[in-house]
């Protein structure tokens, strides 16, 4: 017997897009104010404006390969454009690159896990299906 969910019983939607640039931005994916973030990676348990709890959030390894993942595309093909062009040396190249690639992860990687969570604050996975 299949049971069909009534109008009443369907949580409100949550939408997506706005919960995931919040989660950009390392505020809170349901007000947009409070911050989401206490330290550099370090999640709040609830956001101090609305009370929204955080602490089951899962991102765990996701925004590191996410950070890997849009690093490597963004500067491998940068790094051969910058040697095919111009021939420098190789420890200028290491300079340059290791340079870029350790401020770029640095800048990535906790937007891309305030994104994460955000995105599974809207799509009330884990523990954030039980909130309102």
């Amino acid at each position: 017997m299949t049971q069909v969910m009534t109008q009443e019983a369907r949580p409100e939607e949550r939408p997506t897009k706005p919960a995931i640039l919040r989660g950009w931005r390392r505020k809170c994916p349901n007000c947009g104010n409070g911050p989401m973030l206490k330290s550099y990676l370090k999640v709040r348990d609830s956001c101090p404006v609305c009370r929204e709890e955080f602490h089951h959030h899962r991102a765990d390894d996701g925004p590191a390969y996410l950070t890997i993942l849009i690093v490597g595309h963004l500067l491998a093909p940068l790094l051969m454009f910058v040697f095919e062009t111009w021939r420098p040396s190789p420890m200028v190249l290491i300079e340059i690159f290791g340079i870029g690639t350790v401020v770029l992860s640095l800048y990535l990687l906790p937007r891309l896990k305030g994104a994460m969570i955000g995105y599974q604050w809207a799509r009330r996975m884990h523990g954030f299906a039980k909130a309102g």
